[in-house]
């Protein structure tokens, strides 16, 4: 069997003993890599004090080999938060107004690309295969190509792809669409990033799609395809039914003494919706004074790239916005609003799930969304909880049928979908979950990283 090499911008740690379990995608990546042998290279997540980024730091783990790298602070600053995380993340996220081009970043985007393609060149061996993930790799395979590696090379999109009216206000674009075109296969999320991707290429006549999953670009054939990333679905369902044990858990459910809770779960970003939720919050506590002093929201929100200063002032605008609607709403004996702006163990997520009557996903734009996935499988199956989901988040593709989709920029639908989530029968909440956990447990992480790689390979 021929190895499996996956880059990534960075990599989990190897395990230790003790350690906190990994989420799914870690876990099923490193059981590709474990059945297959091979290595895993990506960023330290460090950065070198002078110029030079340092020697490649190999461990070993069973069958895996963890290929580490350090940048130099110049890189960090325009590979990292340059364009990767202030030009392609909001540009993909359908933000054009947050896009700040400048060209020092751009070439800093594709030295390190390049410096990567010479970090790996080494380890690789003719008949492996390489997996490539998300946005801030795209180049890899055009610089593995220009050294003359043939090796089979796959790119996995994590985020959304936006039409081309969209994509091409970025100068780069054609770079940005070259560089997609030299893997031998590209994945995104749903069928509608597909279908942008496709566009892009016909746009400007750089390349067309020629059926069967298949396009033309540079010359040359790949596969393009749809591949909607999940969870470890039963195992985080157990994982759920166990953590309602863990006493943090137990403390949150003596704390809202037989309050409703729901609860969203976020990193810190702009294209997550959190102030326009917070509002849709307001408005159905203000429309529904039956549920006043009944209710409590929950929003996690650890912090994210606070370097960027578009997310520190972002920190500032949902911790003043939850603090206004507590002051205008809240009694001496009820806060409505419970904001936690730092992480929380996965046990005690998984809990907090569990606990919820309402999963309140509402992103203005995502690729997929796993906390809505983790909600769902997190539910006890004889009283579930409501998903509300928002219909442009990627997770809405596979689970219309269940949840309640609302569009995030609509204040008062959000909140009519909170009143009729809290107040759903019995029986049609467990119809509901029912149809989106048969779904995610045929079509889990696992079943994501096989098909993408059957495809790759084939």
């Amino acid at each position: 069997m021929t190895r499996l090499v996956i880059v990534s911008n960075r990599v989990p740690a190897p395990a230790k003993e003790g350690a906190a379990s990994a989420g799914g995608l870690a876990v099923a990546l490193k059981a590709a890599l474990e059945e297959r042998g091979g290595i895993w290279m990506g960023w330290s997540g460090k950065s070198s004090e002078n110029d030079e980024p340092g020697a490649l730091a190999l461990t070993e783990e069973g069958k895996i080999t963890f290929a580490l790298t350090d940048l130099t602070g110049k890189d960090v600053e325009e590979y990292y938060y340059g364009f990767a995380n202030r030009v392609l993340w909001p540009i993909c996220h359908y933000r054009l107004d947050l896009a700040e081009y400048g060209r020092k970043e751009m070439a800093g985007y594709f030295r390190v690309n390049r410096f990567f393609a010479h970090r790996l060149a080494p380890l690789l061996r003719p008949d492996d295969v390489v997996w490539v993930h998300d946005y801030h790799l795209i180049p890899l395979a055009a610089e593995l190509r220009q050294m003359g590696f043939k090796n089979r090379i796959g790119f996995f999109l994590h985020i959304p792809w936006p039409p081309a009216d969209v994509l091409y206000t970025m100068p780069v674009h054609e770079e940005i669409m070259h560089g997609l075109a030299a893997y031998d296969l590209v994945g995104f999320q749903t069928d509608h990033d597909l279908e942008n991707f496709a566009g892009c290429l016909r746009r400007e006549d750089m390349g067309d799609a020629i059926g069967d999953g298949r396009f033309t670009a540079n010359d040359k054939v790949f596969k393009g395809g749809a591949y909607g990333i999940s969870i470890e679905t039963a195992a985080f369902a157990e994982f759920a039914k166990k953590a309602g044990s863990h006493h943090l858990v137990q403390r949150a459910r003596q704390s809202i003494k037989g309050r409703d809770l729901i609860i969203g779960v976020d990193r810190l970003d702009y294209s997550k919706g959190i102030t326009q939720r917070l509002d849709a919050f307001e408005r159905f506590v203000v429309n529904n004074p039956a549920h006043q002093r009944n209710v409590t929201y929950l929003q996690i929100t650890p912090k994210s790239r606070s370097e960027v200063p578009e997310y520190e002032q972002m920190q500032r605008t949902v911790a003043e916005q939850a603090g206004r609607v507590n002051g205008a709403l809240g009694t001496v004996d009820w806060v409505p609003i419970r904001y936690i702006n730092r992480s929380v163990s996965r046990p005690v997520l998984a809990g907090l799930y569990r606990l919820a009557k309402v999963g309140l996903v509402t992103p203005l734009r995502d690729g997929m969304n796993l906390v809505a996935k983790e909600y769902v499988a997190a539910q006890d199956p004889e009283d579930p909880g409501v998903l509300v989901l928002s219909r442009f988040a990627g997770a809405a593709r596979e689970l219309k049928r269940g949840a309640l989709l609302v569009n995030p920029y609509d204040i008062e639908g959000t909140a009519n979908a909170l009143a009729r989530a809290l107040n759903m029968p019995l029986e049609e909440r467990r119809e509901r979950w029912q149809r989106m956990m048969d779904y995610l447990l045929e079509y889990d992480v696992s079943r994501w990283c096989d098909d993408f790689l059957k495809d790759l390979v084939d």
